[in-house]
């Protein structure tokens, strides 16, 4: 009994031998880079829950033992169990998929343990922007990006090889209620599904990356563009495009997320092809028109190779490319649910002369996207000086 009393002891001590060791070094180097200790955060705020999870999330980033420790812990975890963390899924061959997005397809939707449907409230926020875009005379077309995990669930697993059809039951079912709501939307999942038919798979996705690849972009874009002239939204113009083929090895946003350059090793980046998109009249890339008909809100997928490397090849040149003509764009990472909405508020003056607004948003941001699906009210156009 003396012995076990002893042993408790001796663990107690070492453990608040190790809580104190770990304090005062972290306090000693927060006062030699010249900041105030952290740990005073305690008493100079007021304790309520959004200061605790600051403090929290803050002591966990800048902690020397968690900066020291994590690197190697995570790569014991990587080589053991092909664990990559919160933020990503190791499926077959170097194939990485988003957590969340897979959540989104093996979860129940809408998540009936919760008081928040988030299905309702995305039909009713787009269903309300479809009336109020109405109300001035401006069609809506919704575009959903479907996760890499629906179009390749066999790249996710082996188990489901042979399967080349879309595993998307949540999205394909929230498709049917825009349907039934009369709001037109372009079916990618369909799209893709038919381009990865008969073993002649052009790639539709980035096997290290959560977005889709050049050619999957490409044929997204052409499809929005063919839908717009069939509905008659706009007609063809008559700017010359032409495509300016570049080439640089990419590495892919789920590389970055995991945050771990040891893990990163085992996966190379990748040559990938692009097509720049060059106005044919001035020699320089393709540049929006904040006057076009045509307005384009969407989020990260609209970002790829457009806004970064390498420029003037995403979905936005593309699509003008096709229907020969510039258009206006409100892109925002993650916040095509709400934040690019709550931005066109603000810049009402986009709205002018519009016919029509394309609204690209990914699939899982039917649950998961930023700020939720707000109501979002449009204030008034301006009419146009005479």
């Amino acid at each position: 009994m003396k012995a076990s009393r002893t042993t408790k002891c001796v663990l107690t001590l070492a453990f608040l031998a190790i809580v104190f060791v770990e304090g005062a070094v972290q306090t000693a180097l927060e006062l030699g880079h010249g900041d105030a200790p952290h740990v005073l955060q305690l008493f100079t705020r007021v304790p309520n829950a959004a200061n605790l999870r600051a403090f929290e999330t803050r002591l966990e980033k800048g902690s020397w033992s968690i900066r020291w420790t994590r690197p190697a812990t995570q790569y014991a975890r990587y080589l053991l169990m092909r664990d990559l963390g919160a933020k990503a899924i190791q499926g077959t061959g170097d194939w990485l998929f988003y957590r969340p997005a897979v959540d989104f397809a093996v979860q129940p939707w809408p998540d009936t343990k919760s008081n928040v449907n988030t299905a309702d409230e995305a039909l009713a926020a787009i269903v309300d922007f479809r009336n109020a875009l109405a109300a001035r005379g401006i069609a809506l077309l919704v575009v959903i990006a479907p996760n890499k995990s629906s179009i390749y669930p066999d790249e996710l697993s082996a188990r489901a090889r042979g399967n080349e059809a879309a595993v998307h039951a949540h999205s394909g079912a929230f498709m049917e209620r825009l349907g039934q709501a009369g709001v037109p939307l372009v079916d990618l999942f369909a799209l893709f599904t038919a381009a990865r038919a008969g073993g002649n798979d052009p790639g539709c996705y980035l096997a290290h990356d959560t977005h889709w690849s050049p050619a999957g972009m490409r044929l997204a874009a052409q499809a929005v563009a063919e839908r717009v002239l069939a509905e008659d939204w706009a007609s063809a113009g008559a700017r010359q495009y032409e495509e300016r083929a570049v080439a640089a090895p990419r590495e892919g946003d789920l590389l970055r997320m995991v945050d771990a350059p040891r893990i990163a090793r085992h996966f190379a980046p990748r040559m990938v092809a692009y097509a720049q998109v060059i106005d044919v009249t001035t020699a320089a890339p393709y540049d929006d028109d904040p006057a076009s008909p045509i307005l384009v809100l969407g989020d990260s997928f609209l970002r790829i190779y457009q806004q970064d490397e390498p420029g003037a090849a995403g979905f936005v040149s593309h699509l003008a490319r096709n229907l020969r003509q510039p258009v206006a764009s409100i892109v925002n990472d993650g916040g095509a649910s709400t934040l690019v909405r709550q931005e066109l508020a603000r810049r009402p003056e986009l709205l002018q002369g519009k016919r029509l607004v394309i609204w690209e948003f990914v699939e899982r941001d039917l649950r998961f996207g930023t700020e939720g699906w707000q109501h979002v009210a449009l204030p008034e156009v301006s009419p146009t000086p005479s």
